[in-house]
């Protein structure tokens, strides 16, 4: 498996286009209420992300910012799988794939990377040090994009061999949340003899059979009301993807907002708005990711891939990971909330449960000093 070197590479001629769709963009009429949230992308929030990315954002630096870890391409199957992948105090030993979902990208875990690697640097402990690689799910991000969707189960199965075959690491350990989760629950189910342990800041198999107990039977009744409210974009990202498709093409502000929404409901605004969870910069950065690399069609296709691949059935059909499990549960999830540890240890081998104190959905972006310290807490138990 060839392994390339990669640069992000977005130039004047790319970007300026994409800047005068911004500017151009003709904002439909909004509710004039309290709360425009409830409806979707707040309309106020959605332009002041718009003038700043008009007029304050620097893509540039953004660029250099994106190129500021080492990072690959490897040729995997029919993809080129894009991989950030630093060898810092480790020294080549300890490796640790970290896995994205959606919306987000590979560039959630840039507050984290070097902790992970490099711990001394930020007052750690050198042998808390990792390999760190941070791949692009297929059809996301710099990662070549399929010709229909492809989907979980299958990234596991790239993703073993980028880290085997194409690294070289006979074992490691693994991360993920969102999708990451999922495609780190079937690395620990599917690959155990490689996958050492799996952390998890999202749930993804579900135990066989309902519920057993009344917490279980409240939670699950708590899940699918959060559903009926805030999952409608689940259920058209698995049903027809393609609709969405042709309303985001050659609309950055569109895709903009359908992103934006995921981030404001899914993150823990309890005590702090959006703009304080994250730099607003931040935020165009992941949406540039997107835009830039016509990844909003094919990051929807990865809903449906569900689907396809039998996923979902598999995952009801009552699927077990035996592969020693941890979980951090991060308060601020709104619509994707832990399940009790009861639920989750008919589904996994769990050896290891956090009861974070803030955080969300994008638990490494939003909150990356609890995010690293509970990483290498569960290493060091390994």
């Amino acid at each position: 498996m060839p392994v390339k070197p990669f640069e992000v590479e977005w130039s004047k001629d790319e970007v300026d286009p994409v800047l005068a769709q911004v500017r151009a963009y003709p904002f439909p009429p909004a509710p004039e209420v309290e709360n425009g949230w409830a409806y979707g992308c707040d309309a106020a929030f959605l332009k002041r992300i718009c003038d700043h990315w008009t007029e304050t954002y620097d893509w540039r630096a953004a660029v250099t910012k994106l190129n500021r870890f080492p990072q690959f391409t490897a040729r995997i199957e029919d993809f080129d799988i894009h991989f950030v992948h630093v060898v810092g105090e480790a020294g080549g030993k300890r490796p640790l794939i970290l896995t994205h979902g959606w919306p987000g990208s590979h560039y959630e875990f840039w507050a984290s990377i070097d902790k992970l690697a490099n711990p001394s640097r930020h007052g750690g402990d050198p042998k808390d040090a990792f390999d760190v690689v941070v791949p692009s799910l297929p059809g996301f991000g710099f990662s070549s994009k399929p010709s229909r969707p492809f989907g979980q189960r299958g990234t596991a199965r790239l993703f073993n061999a980028l880290m085997t075959e194409a690294l070289g690491y006979k074992r490691y350990l693994a991360q993920g949340g969102d999708w990451g989760g999922l495609v780190t629950s079937w690395l620990g189910y599917d690959h155990g003899e490689h996958c050492k342990a799996i952390h998890l800041n999202m749930i993804g198999f579900r135990p066989k059979g309902g519920p057993t107990s009344e917490a279980e039977t409240a939670w699950l009744a708590r899940t699918q009301a959060a559903m009926q409210m805030l999952g409608a974009y689940f259920g058209l990202q698995m049903s027809k993807p393609q609709s969405l498709a042709w309303l985001g093409a050659g609309n950055p502000v569109g895709q903009a907002a359908w992103i934006l929404e995921r981030f404001y409901d899914w993150s823990d605004l309890r005590t702090k708005k959006i703009d304080e969870a994250y730099k607003l910069d931040q935020l165009i950065t992941n949406i540039m990711i997107y835009v830039m690399t016509g990844s909003f069609t094919t990051g929807a296709w990865y809903y449906r891939a569900l689907l396809e691949e039998g996923g979902l059935a598999q995952i009801e059909a009552g699927v077990r990971c035996e592969t020693p499990t941890a979980f951090a549960n991060f308060p601020g999830e709104a619509l994707y909330q832990a399940p009790p540890r009861t639920w989750a240890e008919r589904a996994y081998n769990i050896t290891r449960w956090t009861e974070m104190p803030s955080g969300g959905h994008f638990a490494a972006m939003e909150e990356p000093e609890l995010f690293v310290n509970d990483v290498r807490a569960w290493a060091r138990e390994l």
